[in-house]
């Protein structure tokens, strides 16, 4: 039986606290216990008019906010020189030393400890890249070290003087690959020495952090450790980044940390971590995270960030003594202006530095901040709202130590992702997962709409449904034509059918791999000329589509990889760039003519420098998908006549029709086998819908009797009780943004005001007439999906009335741009990719830099 708690619930008197998430206590938490924030982003963000808000939603500095929210560290990221030759800064905040300082004072003013996270580079450094710092550029690995410990020193001086309270110092960010441009751990590892000596000598209080990422990688971080500890290199803190979008279970994060911290003797802790509270996009710049497929750990919403940061707290408090606390990535880089003013958001961006980076770092880094240049990537992962007010989650710092409790509500229900080939059963579940506020999940019946009997051959389809509770849910249905390649993406043990042709080449497990589990991992100290190789035959005549996807880098060094096909028609080719890692790249074949023999070798090969790396994955051979020649004008008319309709004006049961109508017209539009008679049945189910919304005609005023006279006036018996305020909507079932209108009756004189809840956000105030309002109110863009109330208020906060709604997110139909990996369905999509000239390189990129 589901319980949802009454109005009047509470928690117990001697329970965790009343709140509206509900937070599990962290039991074994140290009274010193780091719960810190980076907020490198600040001083960018408020040049550029970026405001934030206490709980009352009043105007106020971050740091006396952060202060008391728990929050007790401040960590601040140090470039060297973020400055173009014309002196114009890179962006990310343009935290120079100067700047951080700066935020270092402000932290500490609000009694917050500080640690100054060095890069040793001019702009981001993280596993992907680490760049030489511009005046470094022309140093020898000796010399670089050198350079390192004397800037280090002077930097921590500036902080010192500055009465900064240091507490802990990071020696390097993401280091996995290298540091101030070197590589290697012969070198790497002098870097690491002459940052900790500076430490020691200038701050000989403050602990020393070496940080690192990819926990997820089965002995990675105990290799670290043991590399680090083998060349005696002095440090106190073994750091992770953990997000986990990309990096594992909690509990391995645990086992790892405590490896380290057991073995070595070293603290531990989490320098990153994050989750998004929703996939909505705030000014203009995409999201790293933007598809529910990204984002499976926990719900999308305020409760799952607050559950996300506690289950990392809990984590590494799990590891005991030596588990020093977690830092929060960027959670106050909100959006300098929404996604309607994207030009004037540019303008502030790259005046500011308040977005990822400015078109001025290209002149450092051309091929990533060069070509990708923008907003913020992060403001759905902020644990504020982007008008600066304070998400609940801000708060699970101090919930963790007792416990939240709150009304049990649905914070998510199951996105449904449904792959298959083409000529497949199409198979919806008969029941999706519904998760709730307090952790528990609930297997709830669903009804799909019919929609799924108009797909038509290969594409990417999306399909409503219902749940026995009334929840809204979607499926995303990709029908791909069949592949062809066996074994395509090196998950089967069996690998008879690849010839790879490279001694040190190895099909690995790993997350990084660019889809599903392994992939084929290249490497080599010298140069070499990998090649991974497969003949497939019994291919029907005709043209086909390949493509396959990798990810590496070059190290410096010139050659590269090419995609390639031979077939009785001769050989074609395309290169597959090796732009970094994560960056994954897939290059495509669009015109592969088989002929009659029906055979055809398809390979990835070529020649790479000593040191270059890369991970192969995903060959795809289907055949070139011919689009339908139909006329859908009269279909793109009345969708488009379709999304015109005011929604406010009509009760859910009128626009049920409407809803399946244009569902089943969406379903045509994306086949690519629809006929023109399903465009013609589709637009004329779609149009008969649209005419079935027919304004009533209000019957006629009828004329009024004559107006009695009145009997004389009794004497007044007890008075009847006042009708009990009451809140109706013209509908319940809504998306963020909605608009809908309010009515409430039973009201007292006077004004009330118009919100929404679970975290309350006001929307209006209205006075009262006759004891009753009417207004239309707009839901906030930010609203997460699951059950929320729209409450009428007195002006002292009271809840009157309330009524309940149901939000759904819409669900994307593309795939991951964030170059982690996007599990099966990026294979089986790729399929999917229309056809172009020959030799077409397809991007799938993340949609900003890998955050450090």
């Amino acid at each position: 039986m589901l319980l949802t708690a009454s109005p009047g619930w509470a928690a117990p008197a001697d329970g965790p606290v009343e709140a509206g998430i509900v937070v599990d206590r962290v039991d074994g938490l140290a009274a010193d216990f780091v719960n810190g924030v980076d907020v490198s982003s600040l001083l960018s963000l408020e040049e550029s008019g970026v405001t934030f808000r206490d709980t009352d939603g009043q105007q106020a500095d971050l740091f006396e906010v952060l202060a008391d929210a728990d929050v007790n560290w401040v960590r601040v990221r140090v470039w060297n020189d973020p400055y173009d030759s014309a002196g114009r800064g890179y962006g990310g905040g343009t935290t120079d030393v100067a700047r951080a300082v700066e935020i270092g004072e402000r932290a500490t003013a609000a009694g917050m400890r500080v640690l100054v996270d060095f890069h040793y580079s001019d702009f981001w450094a993280d596993p992907a890249k680490q760049q030489v710092p511009k005046a470094w550029a022309a140093l020898t690995p000796g010399e670089r070290a050198a350079a390192v410990g004397e800037y280090t020193a002077d930097s921590l001086r500036a902080f010192e003087d500055a009465g900064v309270d240091v507490g802990m110092v990071q020696v390097g960010n993401e280091t996995n690959n290298g540091v101030a441009g070197v590589q290697g751990w012969d070198a790497m590892a002098p870097v690491f020495a002459a940052g900790s000596a500076a430490v020691r000598e200038v701050l000989p209080d403050a602990l020393v952090a070496l940080h690192f990422t990819n926990p997820e990688t089965a002995g990675r971080y105990a290799g670290y450790a043991r590399e680090l500890d083998a060349r005696g290199v002095d440090y106190d803190v073994f750091a992770s980044s953990y997000y986990p979008f990309w990096h594992g279970t909690a509990q391995n994060l645990t086992s790892v940390l405590s490896e380290v911290a057991t073995t070595y003797d070293k603290q531990v802790m989490v320098a990153e971590t994050s989750w998004a509270y929703t996939l909505e996009d705030g000014d203009g710049h995409g999201n790293t995270i933007d598809l529910a497929s990204e984002a499976t750990a926990y719900p999308v919403s305020v409760q799952g960030q607050a559950t996300a940061v506690r289950d990392v707290m809990a984590a590494v408090a799990a590891v005991g003594d030596a588990g020093l606390g977690v830092f929060y990535w960027e959670p106050a880089w909100l959006p300098v202006g929404p996604p309607s003013e994207l030009e004037a958001n540019r303008a502030l961006w790259e005046a500011h530095g308040s977005g990822w980076a400015t078109s001025f770092a290209g002149q450092y880094d051309p091929h990533d901040a060069g070509q990708w240049y923008g907003g913020s990537s992060w403001d759905n992962q902020a644990l504020f709202a982007h008008d600066g007010t304070p998400l609940e989650s801000l708060q699970v710092f101090r919930y963790a130590r007792t416990g939240a409790v709150a009304p049990r509500e649905v914070v998510s229900v199951e996105d449904v992702q449904v792959a298959v080939e083409d000529g497949d059963d199409v198979v919806l579940p008969a029941t999706v997962a519904v998760t709730y506020n307090d952790g528990s999940v609930e297997q709830q019946p669903v009804t799909w709409s019919d929609a799924a009997d108009w797909i038509r051959g290969p594409g990417t389809y999306t399909l409503r449904g219902t749940t026995a509770g009334g929840l809204p849910v979607t499926a995303t249905v990709v029908v791909a034509a069949a592949n062809l390649v066996r074994n395509p993406g090196f998950e089967d043990d069996d690998l008879s059918m690849w010839t790879i042709d490279w001694g040190n080449a190895a099909v690995r497990e790993a997350s990084d791999a660019p889809e599903g589990a392994r992939a084929v991992n290249l490497w080599s100290g010298s140069p070499y000329t990998p090649r991974i190789e497969q003949t497939v035959t019994g291919v029907p005549a005709g043209t086909y589509r390949l493509s396959a996807s990798a990810h590496g880098a070059l190290e410096g060094g010139t050659g590269g990889l090419e995609l390639t096909a031979t077939t009785a028609a001769g050989r074609q080719s395309a290169p597959l760039p090796l732009e970094g890692w994560q960056q994954v790249r897939t290059a495509v074949l669009p015109d592969v003519v088989v002929g009659a023999d029906g055979v055809v070798t398809v390979a990835v090969g070529g020649s790479l420098p000593a040191n270059a790396w890369a991970w192969v994955d995903a060959f795809v051979l289907t055949p070139a998908v011919a689009v339908a020649d139909v006329d859908t004008t009269a279909l793109e008319a009345a969708l488009a006549r379709a999304a015109a309709v005011d929604r406010a004006a009509w009760t859910p049961a009128q626009l049920d029709a409407l809803d399946d109508a244009v569902e089943v017209a969406e379903v045509v539009r994306a086949g690519s086998r629809a006929t023109q008679e399903d465009v013609d049945a589709a637009t004329a189910r779609l149009v008969a819908a649209l005419d079935a919304l027919v304004v009533p005609t209000p019957d006629p005023t009828p004329t009024p009797d004559p107006t009695p006279t009145p009997d004389p006036t009794p004497t007044a018996g007890p008075t009847a009780p006042a009708p009990a305020p009451r809140l109706t909507l013209d509908r319940t079932d809504v998306r963020p943004g909605d608009t809908l209108t309010a009515r409430a009756t039973g009201l007292p004189a006077g004004t009330v005001e118009i919100g929404v809840a679970s975290t309350y956000q006001a929307l209006a105030q209205v006075a009262v007439a006759d004891g009753a309002v009417t207004t239309r109110v707009t839901l906030p863009t930010t609203l997460t999906a699951g059950v929320h109330h729209v409450q009428v208020r007195d002006l002292a906060g009271a809840v009157l009335a309330q009524a309940e709604i149901r939000v759904t997110v819409p669900a994307g139909g593309r795939l991951s741009d964030t170059g982690a990996a996007a599990g099966p369905l990026v294979g089986i999509a790729a399929g999917l990719l229309a056809a172009g000239a020959a030799g077409v390189l397809l991007a799938r990129r993340r949609a900003a830099h890998v955050q450090g």
